[in-house]
């Protein structure tokens, strides 16, 4: 995104131009730092801090003083004598752009923006991109590629901007067209859903999935019971009913259950699943596995991302009460 809008003519509005939007595109994403105190604490960090309104302030006066003061230090040491032609409000808008493009566009996927951060941990999700969505990249590539080859041939400026200008435009009304068959789909999977296994639904998530826009993931939270199951537009019903899959959304009542979520990896890891889902497995010795699964992304332990163990030291069978939840099952006490 960042080289798509330098290229569109953009950069051309103060010297740095290009590196600040390119370091602006993805400036949000320093909180990938966290990863130095393990996964478990990426996912309690991620997307929020960085990402949220008070951070969309922050950041832009943070890159263009970095910006500005780079430049004054490079020409310091290379004593130049002429003007810099670097313009500080210039650079101040790009980085505003840019930084704003980031957020927008984790939006509109699956995993989510915490754009209240500090004041809240509110996920908001948009479920209208694929998280590497390989047709934007596409899109935004090839106005990229296509400008720059303008450029290598030399044609006038206006004409090297317009290939990167199209695939920006181009890529809004890609967006807009996966966020309103999203909406429709959604509509469409309530009421089938309903009519297939009856209860109303409390959380709904029909997301897209890798390559091809006409099908999507169906995660719904309904009643005591998680479905899961696949969406195809030219299918009727467009609910696929050999895909549908039901899993217990209730934890067992369990010591061993509590104790894991009252671990930093499970409580980071619940305030970010959307749809948790807990499996209880006793071992030999009277150890116990607790497997935390986010239904987005993972459907059994130790699939991955999407997925974490907590082994505690407690027999599996005695129980208690059990509350937990982020995203969607925020605050719902389930025993």
């Amino acid at each position: 995104m960042g080289a798509t809008l330098a290229r569109s003519g953009l950069s051309r509005r103060t010297a740095l131009g290009t590196a600040t939007l390119l370091i602006g595109a993805n400036l949000p994403d320093i909180d990938i730092l966290a990863y130095l105190d393990g996964p478990s604490a990426d996912l309690g960090f991620r997307r929020g801090w960085t990402h949220g309104i008070p951070a969309l302030v922050v950041l832009p006066v943070v890159l263009t003083i970095s910006v500005v003061g780079f430049d004054r230090l490079v020409r310091r040491i290379g004593r130049a004598t002429l003007p810099s032609s670097v313009v500080p409000s210039q650079v101040l808008l790009l980085a505003a752009i840019a930084i704003l493009t980031h957020p927008i566009l984790d939006t509109l996927n699956t995993y989510g923006v915490r754009w209240l951060m500090p004041f809240s941990g509110r996920w908001f999700y948009g479920d209208t991109l694929f998280i590497v969505d390989p047709w934007l990249w596409l899109i935004l590539g090839a106005g990229f590629m296509l400008s720059g080859a303008r450029r290598r041939m030399r044609r006038a400026s206006d004409w090297t901007a317009r290939p990167a200008a199209i695939a920006l435009m181009a890529a809004v009304i890609y967006v807009v067209l996966m966020g309103l068959t999203g909406f429709v789909a959604r509509g469409i999977t309530a009421r089938e859903l309903q009519t297939a296994t009856g209860g109303e639904i409390d959380a709904l998530m029909v997301a897209p999935v890798p390559v091809t826009p006409l099908v999507r993931q169906v995660v719904a939270a309904q009643g005591d019971r998680y479905r899961v199951a696949e969406f195809r537009w030219f299918r009727r019903p467009h609910i696929d009913r050999g895909s549908l899959r039901s899993y217990a959304r209730r934890p067992p009542k369990d010591a061993a259950v509590s104790a894991a979520v009252a671990t930093p990896a499970a409580r980071r890891f619940l305030s970010w699943a959307r749809f948790p889902l807990i499996e209880v497995e006793p071992r030999p010795g009277g150890a116990t596995l607790v497997h935390l699964i986010d239904l987005r992304y993972a459907d059994r332990p130790g699939a991955g991302f999407g997925a974490i163990t907590i082994p505690v030291a407690i027999h599996h069978g005695s129980t208690e009460d059990t509350e937990f939840g982020g995203g969607d099952n925020q605050g719902i006490r389930l025993p």
